[in-house]
């Protein structure tokens, strides 16, 4: 079995031990004689993996009982819109922009009501997160945004923005299950899974009870309101069963490694072996201000945009993938999910000292 370390931003690494498990039951889920991707999301057998993935996620985050989990397709992206259709009941919303998935949300709130940008770190190039500590949170405000980690650019906020009694929305997607988090804290908290927790095509959506109503803009599709999926446990149309089934897998994996909690120590001994060496390298240079750095996604650069290119090729060869830096960022982008193994980053490090001293 020849595998990489992969580096990638999304989809990304898996835990091994999950994939060979997926391999394992294949042709014959549980004694059902068929593959979870041929299973109808109406069996008893469905049912079982959705109603435990679900369970297994509520005890990792400790989610309260008044927060709905909700299993949705369309990714990250359709929440831009989902949310303002949602939530947007006095036509405003203050969004904090610190990379290029907040602009994104910001822009497409902008078709529903009035979506102010009171925070942004694109004045260089989000590299850093904004002080939040006293916005001017707008009195009418439906509720505030963020993107908690950015996922391009390496950055995370250490510290939620004081939203001033505003309902906080935040997409979670590329530090999801990273470490433990106070979902009471939050109205909405999202994720696209295909970063930290299963395959592409799906995000989950975690949401106060008292957000899912009837009362969402006018036109809103029936697709498009959260009761609709709230009311049908995500079985209103056919979900995205088989990564639903890996998911759960991932959830149980967390549980084994010691939860969130562990995850976050593993995650901080990881990153710190990366940023370590940057901070010492002649060559290479993170991109973030040290206090905003995300632990998911490590960004860097050698300053010089065909050495950039060469090692990017040279560390393809030696078995270190996926690590060119985003098209709107350029340079070098590290993903170091929970998946990825300490080992991955050690090695990481040692290739990028062998190539400064070869390049220097």
């Amino acid at each position: 079995m020849n595998r990489v370390y992969n580096f990638s931003a999304g989809p990304a690494v898996l835990p091994e031990e999950v994939l060979l498990e997926a391999q394992a039951e294949m042709m014959d889920y549980n004694g059902t004689g068929m593959s979870v991707m041929e299973m109808s999301h109406r069996s008893k057998a469905f049912d079982q993996i959705i109603q435990e993935a679900e369970q297994d996620l509520r005890d990792l985050m400790k989610i309260p009982d008044n927060y709905k989990v909700l299993f949705l397709q369309g990714g990250a992206s359709l929440q831009f819109a989902m949310i303002p259709m949602n939530l947007m009941k006095n036509k405003v919303a203050d969004y904090i922009v610190t990379g290029q998935w907040a602009k994104k949300a910001w822009q497409e709130a902008q078709k529903y009501g009035t979506a102010n940008k009171i925070a942004s770190s694109e004045d260089k190039t989000f590299s850093y997160i904004p002080d939040c500590s006293d916005l001017p949170i707008s009195e009418n405000a439906d509720y505030v945004y963020i993107c908690e980690n950015n996922t391009i650019y390496g950055t995370k906020f250490k510290t939620l923005p004081n939203t001033k009694g505003k309902d906080l929305v935040a997409d979670v997607s590329s530090c999801f299950l990273s470490e433990p988090i106070d979902v009471s804290k939050y109205a909405i908290v999202y994720g696209g899974v295909q970063k930290n927790i299963g395959p592409a095509g799906m995000v989950i959506a975690i949401v106060r009870d008292d957000l899912i109503t009837d009362d969402v803009l006018p036109q809103t599709p029936t697709m498009m309101k959260y009761k609709t999926h709230a009311d049908a446990d995500s079985l209103y149309n056919t979900p995205n069963c088989y990564c639903i089934y890996i998911c759960g897998k991932v959830f149980k994996w967390l549980k084994k490694q010691g939860g969130l909690e562990g995850m976050k120590e593993h995650n901080e001994k990881k990153a710190k072996i990366l940023y370590d060496f940057l901070d010492e390298s002649k060559m290479f240079k993170g991109t973030v201000e040290k206090e905003s750095r995300s632990l998911m996604n490590v960004t860097f650069v050698t300053g010089d945009t065909d050495l950039d290119a060469k090692f990017v090729k040279e560390a393809k060869e030696s078995g270190f993938d996926n690590l060119k830096g985003h098209r709107t960022a350029g340079g070098m982008r590290a993903s170091i999910y929970n998946a990825m193994p300490i080992d991955g980053v050690k090695a990481l490090v040692e290739f990028m000292r062998k190539f400064e001293k070869e390049n220097i």
